[in-house]
This record gives C-alpha cells, structure tokens and sequence, in this order.
C-alpha cells in the first residue's frame, strides 16, 4: 500500500527485514496514527518482545515478523555445529511462538520456514534458506490477500455500508490485509459505499489503524463506539460485516478474533446482516478439535482501566479512566461458532466454515511438521 509522507505517497510494507543489519524492521504501530516511524530491531528477543509488546499486531504480520525472527535467530549463531545450531533455532522458534499464544499464523509461519531449512546440509546453508524463505512467506502473505480482494470485491455492492471490527487491513498484515481487501478492491473498481469502524475497545485498532489506513485510501468511513453497533443494526443502517481472524478451526470453522467479534457475529444473526472473515491460509488451524482449546491471550489490566493517546504537545501519553483502585478482566480475543458466520473469505474462494474440512487438500496444502515442544 502506500501512505502519505511529506507530501508524497510511497509504498510501504509492515514488516522487512534487513540483512546486512540482521534487523527486522517494523512500522511501530502503537505510534499511529499519530506518529509514522519505522523502528528496527537487532535480536529475535528485541523482535518477540515487540511482537508481544505489539509494535507490530495482526495474523500475517507477526507471522512474517516471527518468520524474519526466526532467520534473524539464525543468522545470529556462532559456528557449524549442525545440531548446536538446530537446537539454538529451537529456542529462537519457542522465543517468538510464546509471544501471542492465540494468533496460529507465526507457528505456521515457523513451521514452514523450518521444513525448508532442513534441506540444507550445512548450518550456512541453513542460514540462507531461513532468510529466503521468511521472504517467501511474506510474499505469499500479500498474495492471498490480493487473492482475498479479488474473490471478496463483490460482496460489497453500490451504496452499502459496512462494518469492521479491529485492524485486518494492511497493517496486520505485510500488505493489502484480509478484511480490507475487499475494500480496497472495490474502492479501486470505483463503487461508493461507506465503512463504519468499530473503535475496538480496549486498544482501539479499529479508531487508530483501520480509520488511519482508510483516511490513507480515500474510503469513506466514520468512527463508531463499539456499542453503537447495535443501535446500527436496529436501523437497518449496516448491510454487511466483514472482519479479519487470528486463528480458524479447518475441523469446525470456529474463529478467533479480536474481543468483540462474537458480539457483532450474534448482532448480524439477529438482523440477517451477512457476517464475513477474510484470512489467509496461514490463519487456518488443522489440528485442534474445538474452539474452546484455542489459547485465549489474557493481557493487562491497563488496557482496559485506562488509554494511550497524544497530548496537546503530539507526545503519545498515558490517562487512567476507570475507578482508581478497580482492577480489569482483559481477554483479547473471543471464539464465533461457525453457524454465525456466512462464509470464510479465502485466497482459494469463499466457503462455508463448516465446509473447511472437506476441501482441506485445496486450502491445506502439504501438512506441517510439529512445533518443537516447550522446554520444562
């Protein structure tokens, strides 16, 4: 995509790496849309934390983040010990996939990147396989999502509008997005229609980033408080919800997303308004049998028992809103059964989740070897 510096639109990715630094390179997020920086980080335990920390958020953005960690670690080793070197890439992979539990993009991510290191007989083969194919996964990320663009475009017809939830634009992913793709085709193929985004309590991705990267575009779109949806709803002022995941059960089509997602999901039921996730094919989960096993991440209380924002003076700044002395139950993200959604917006089509497990040859792909296991 590109963004507006200076006068000047440019092309811009997520997430890079660069090799002559062994630096993964981020746009720090946690900044917008206040600030535009891009911040380089020098070791994969600078890179999990700023997964973890979430200067960079998103499926296949930290996936391609813990892909170029994962090289990053590689390049890092010191000596041609095959088997030192496999088991310090073990420790690198168990770093950044313990970063955010709930997204399954960075396990494939890693998983794929491994498997293909693995026809290297020497541990400098190893290491130049790692780095080519971390950037492979970050192409195939943008990919799929032009694909998603393509196959979603025409569910949004002239003069609907449109609601998001969270940030599944082309900051969390390397380009393009899941969510937003549709969007930005459309938008291209010159229909009018409008977005409205959620704020996406409480990191409000979807006021900071979505408006941002919509602003950036030229798409029409307001700001809605999370619980205004609903009101929305009741009017008839919502024609169709299109969100992005973190993880989907190929086994049930269970989806996990951004806290909120299920309460818009049963919202959009109720009003017979269709309800979409756009995901790439990294976002699909195989193994597990049941959306109650998905990892749910549980962050700080301060995220909801208080706000970032900028000042007067532009310097992003902390403010405590809740009660003083109240703590805060903060899960991030919530699991939508698979009767409440209309259809899983893929690179390969769009599908029934229920559906997912009987086409898995075409969305799967050659099955992934294992994660190694935690250290105890």
């Amino acid at each position: 995509m590109h963004i507006r510096l200076r006068g000047r639109r440019v092309p811009c990715r997520t997430v890079t790496y660069d090799l002559q630094s062994n630096s993964v390179r981020l746009i720090e997020q946690r900044l917008l849309p206040h600030t535009f920086k891009i911040a380089g980080f020098g070791d994969y335990q600078a890179t999990a934390r700023a997964i973890q920390d979430m200067v960079v958020r998103g499926a296949g953005a930290i996936g391609a983040t813990a892909a170029y960690g994962l090289a990053q670690g590689a390049q890092a080793f010191r000596g041609s010990n095959l088997d030192r070197f496999c088991a310090h890439v073990d420790r690198v992979q168990r770093t950044l996939g313990d970063a955010r539990p709930t997204a399954v993009d960075p396990v494939n991510a890693m998983i794929t990147v491994r498997r293909k290191m693995k026809r290297g007989g020497t541990v400098a083969d190893q290491k130049r396989i790692a780095v080519a194919a971390a950037h492979d996964f970050a192409d195939e990320d943008v990919a799929h999502c032009a694909a998603i663009g393509g196959h979603g475009s025409s569910l949004i017809r002239e003069g609907m509008n449109v609601l998001t939830h969270c940030n599944a634009g082309w900051l969390a992913f390397v380009d393009v997005g899941s969510a937003t793709a549709p969007i930005y085709a459309a938008h291209r193929q010159g229909r009018r229609f409008h977005v409205f985004c959620d704020e996406t309590r409480p990191r409000c991705q979807g006021a900071s980033l979505t408006a941002w990267e919509l602003a950036q575009e030229g798409v029409s779109h307001q700001v809605i408080a999370d619980n205004a949806a609903g009101f929305l709803f009741s009017r008839d002022e919502i024609d169709l919800v299109i969100v992005g995941s973190d993880r989907v059960l190929g086994r049930t089509g269970e989806v996990a997303n951004k806290i909120g997602t299920y309460t818009k999901a049963v919202l959009a039921h109720r009003h017979g308004v269709p309800f979409y996730v756009a995901i790439p094919l990294s976002t699909i989960d195989w193994d597990l049998e049941s959306g109650r096993d998905i990892p749910i991440e549980q962050r700080s209380p301060d995220e909801v028992l208080g706000a970032w924002g900028a000042g007067a003076d532009g310097k992003r700044q902390y403010v405590r809103i809740a009660n003083p002395g109240s703590g805060a139950l903060n899960p991030g993200f919530d699991v939508t059964p698979a009767e409440l959604i209309t259809g899983i917006i893929t690179p390969e089509g769009v599908f029934d989740p229920r559906d997912l497990w009987r086409h898995r040859d075409r969305l799967a792909g050659p099955k992934p070897g294992r994660a190694p296991a935690k250290s105890k």
